[in-house]
């Protein structure tokens, strides 16, 4: 079995790895690592959670000079979650080696990610987005660039991002290194890889979504009806583990978030309408056990990592095959168990037949036994309540009144508590 001493790899880097109490190199790093830290491009294939953050992160801290105060890698991500997610990894191992990143994405204000820019940030991790922005507005320059990297390239694709992604490519000297990683490998996917990457060396790791899956696969055929009891059931047998439900649209995620706060469940919702700042609260909520059940749409497909969540639930189809990949692959994370449950109408099964043969899977159509009495909410826990002795007031410490009051904090994400 491989290990990190099998690189050529800083005192700094070892430590900061084994501050994450990561030993071994999962099998996406064990074939990217040495390849990247030789110079080649490279093509990556890999499941989602399969760990390749780590893949690119490490042999880009350990390429750049932290002399030079410039913009030496660029890391493009599709969605603003994924960025602050990977920007994350990236800071822990550049501190380690005095380098210093910038996150660009957009829903934030653009003074602190120009401000960072200007301390000489020598790693930026953005959106294609607001990384052309900077672009654009001329505070971000590229021209002594020696790393790219595209991360979730064919999620990037569904998002509309190809043309701001070779746009921003072009911006690139023709002698810097390219990483593209990808879970598929759709035609513009190729396409960029052709046109971008000079001999690239393909690292490509079977996913285990299938036989040998970490992921318990279920689809239960149920009256459109009577999914909304079904959901509860399955929420129900599982309390107080984490479940994370799709749906299609942002309307529907809400609707179906404030049907399930009106029966007693404690949820979050996240789609692309939530400002940055909920979105980041709610998905704080949700990994630190606050809140058991997050409902998405696909915006979270991709991005979200959470290690530990229990079961996602397709309350909903998705529209393709590689996005259902997607969703899924946000349980059974790095092998661990997962759980994958697919909720169909009877109008959903050919769609779904389809995409299990698209697939290469073969999961049968299961009945639920639907709980009679699903639908009535439950009751609230009591509240607990400590008595504390209330404080004299002084005459400096009285309520302030009028002009001179202080307004009342806004609250950010929309979590709903019935």
């Amino acid at each position: 079995m491989p290990s990190f001493s099998d690189f050529t790899l800083q005192s700094t880097t070892r430590a900061v790895l084994a501050n994450m109490e990561i030993t071994q190199p999962s099998p996406i790093q064990a074939g990217a690592i040495p390849v990247l830290l030789a110079g080649k491009d490279l093509v990556g294939q890999s499941a989602t959670g399969s760990g390749k953050t780590l893949a690119y992160s490490i042999p880009l801290v350990e390429r750049l000079s932290r002399d030079k105060r410039v913009v030496q890698a660029l890391v493009l991500v599709p969605t603003r979650e994924l960025a602050v997610q990977v920007n994350s990894v990236l800071n822990k191992l550049a501190v380690a080696r005095r380098l210093t990143t910038a996150l660009l994405v957009g829903g934030r204000p653009y003074n602190p990610q120009i401000s960072a820019l200007r301390y000489g940030a020598q790693i930026v991790v953005g959106t294609p987005g607001r990384i052309k922005d900077h672009l654009e507005r001329g505070t971000l320059v590229l021209n002594q660039l020696r790393i790219c990297v595209l991360d979730e390239a064919d999620q990037m694709l569904d998002s509309g991002f190809a043309p701001e992604i070779e746009d921003i490519l072009t911006t690139t000297p023709e002698n810097r290194q390219m990483a593209l990683f990808s879970a598929t490998m759709p035609e513009w996917v190729a396409k960029i890889q052709e046109k971008f990457l000079k001999d690239p060396v393909t690292v490509a790791i079977q996913p285990t979504v299938g036989a040998e899956s970490t992921i318990e696969q279920i689809a239960y055929q149920i009256p459109q009806e009577k999914k909304m009891a079904a959901l509860c059931t399955l929420l129900n047998s599982t309390e107080g583990e984490s479940s994370l439900i799709f749906g299609k649209t942002k309307y529907g995620v809400e609707k179906l978030g404030k049907q399930l706060s009106n029966l007693g469940f404690a949820v979050g919702t996240l789609h692309g309408n939530k400002s940055q700042r909920a979105r980041e609260e709610v998905l704080s909520a949700f990994r630190h056990g606050r809140v058991h059940t997050l409902l998405a749409t696909n915006v979270a497909a991709r991005g979200l990592d959470i290690q530990g969540i229990y079961q996602v639930i397709n309350y909903e189809l998705p529209e393709s095959s590689e996005l259902f990949t997607h969703r899924i692959g946000r349980t059974g994370r790095m092998g661990r168990q997962g759980k994958a449950i697919t909720l169909l109408a009877p109008s959903d099964v050919p769609k779904w037949r389809r995409m299990s043969r698209n697939l290469g899977q073969a999961v049968s159509l299961q009945q639920l036994a639907i709980s009679d009495d699903a639908l009535v909410a439950k009751p609230l826990p009591a509240p607990v309540i400590v008595a504390e002795p209330k404080p004299e007031l002084r005459p400096e410490s009285r309520p302030m009144r009028g002009r001179n009051r202080p307004a009342p904090i806004q609250g950010g994400a929309e979590m709903y508590h019935r």
